[in-house]
């Protein structure tokens, strides 16, 4: 029996699939630092279970662009960042992953080309090889940050068959918050070469050191925007499964209705849930939220600037770090990590950022380190990854 193309093609998720030497190590009795997934380890707040225990007594099928009540509760929640954004401009997706695929999918045909800045979420190059799209990378460097690429470095991979540009903001995996001067380079690179933004902002509350978050959604030419967003990190409610695929351009949100008809609805029980925490929450728990993620960077942060050879800037955003380290395949670093070290039965796991590119030699020193468990325990972690670099380049020069 044969597979597609289309799945062979595929890569394996660089967050994941080195899973299961992390199982291995466990079974061998050692404790594993999981600092390669964004899966937050704060409580869902309450107020996501009281919305679904208040919901109707059948789940049954809703709107294909979701409950009314969730597309209003977005809608005053988006105006509170000054993006005017009704709830008919609003479709409600299978996390913020549907979202992308829709947009994608909206704007691009087979063999298009979508402009992506790199390092990028790894997930946008698996939802390109599924719709058969071609990704074109436009590379940042952590030397200054992943600082926004100049113009003239977009204008050199642009041409007749691309369709978009698509990042993050704040960015991951490299914590980068583009400014306003940053933002209005993407917007007028798309307009003078008639394109569309799909712009990813699922991470806007986390910005940190007074750096506020600008979206897309800010500028002049909206019928060329289109927001990806998701619950999942600012509520981390990650398994809950709803994003939004918003645009003021209403043909193309009729045309990406298509796309959410073919698969019914959304999670109705996490809808409802979802509902009272954009009205009962309000901006304190997002201090707090803040404040502890801040702590949780700087520790971080502290411990990485410790590490002799060590390439990276403090991550303005997001809860991720990427850094360029002293090793010479940061993959089978990690992996050596879990099978073959430990310091005090301990040892750590994070994701290399080779998955994190298109360009097929890039990436290959750097890692992403999501820091997602609390201080003391990245502080702890950190400091097993040095001695782990030290030990490992020992072995490299005997």
């Amino acid at each position: 029996m044969r597979y597609s193309e289309r799945v062979l093609n595929m890569q394996e998720s660089p967050i994941r699939k080195l899973i299961p030497f992390a199982e291995e190590a466990k079974k061998k009795g050692k404790k594993v630092y999981h600092l390669n997934i964004g899966q937050p380890d704060l409580e869902t707040p309450k107020e996501f279970f009281e919305g679904i225990n208040n919901a109707p007594k059948v789940v049954a099928y809703s709107h294909s662009a979701g409950i009314i009540e969730l597309r209003n509760a977005f809608s005053e929640y988006y105006r509170k960042w000054n993006m005017n954004l009704d709830p008919e401009e609003l479709i409600i997706t299978t996390g913020g992953s549907e979202a992308i695929i829709f947009a994608l999918a909206s704007v691009a045909d087979p063999n298009d080309e979508i402009v992506v800045i790199e390092p990028f979420y790894a997930n946008y190059r698996g939802f390109a090889e599924m719709l058969n799209l071609k990704l074109v990378p436009v590379q940042a460097s952590p030397d200054n940050g992943y600082a926004l690429p100049s113009k003239e470095e977009f204008e050199k991979v642009i041409t007749d068959r691309t369709k978009a540009i698509i990042y993050s903001n704040p960015s991951n995996p490299t914590g980068a918050v583009y400014t306003e001067e940053e933002i209005k380079r993407i917007d007028q690179i798309a307009v003078e070469n008639d394109l569309y933004i799909i712009s990813d902002e699922v991470y806007k509350e986390f910005t940190f050191d007074g750096r506020k978050h600008i979206s897309i959604m800010n500028f002049e030419n909206k019928d060329r925007y289109i927001v990806v967003d998701s619950i999942s990190k600012r509520y981390s409610a990650c398994g809950a499964r709803i994003g939004v695929f918003a645009t003021k351009n209403k043909e193309l949100l009729a045309q990406a209705m298509k796309f959410a008809q073919s698969r019914l609805c959304s999670p109705v029980m996490a809808q409802y849930g979802t509902v009272s925490l954009l009205k009962n929450l309000d901006d304190s728990y997002f201090e707090e939220m803040i404040e502890e993620y801040q702590k949780r960077r700087d520790a971080v942060y502290e411990e990485l600037s410790k590490i002799d050879g060590v390439t990276f800037k403090k991550p303005q955003g997001s809860f991720y770090v990427s850094a360029e380290i002293p090793v010479d395949d940061s993959e089978e670093f990690i992996k050596w990590m879990l099978t073959d070290f430990d310091l005090d039965n301990e040892t750590v796991m994070v994701a290399p950022l080779n998955g994190f590119y298109a360009t097929k030699t890039a990436g290959k020193k750097e890692i992403r380190i999501a820091y997602v468990l609390e201080p003391e325990s990245l502080k702890k972690a950190c400091q097993i990854l040095r001695k782990g670099i030290e030990e490992y380049n020992n072995i490299k020069t005997r």
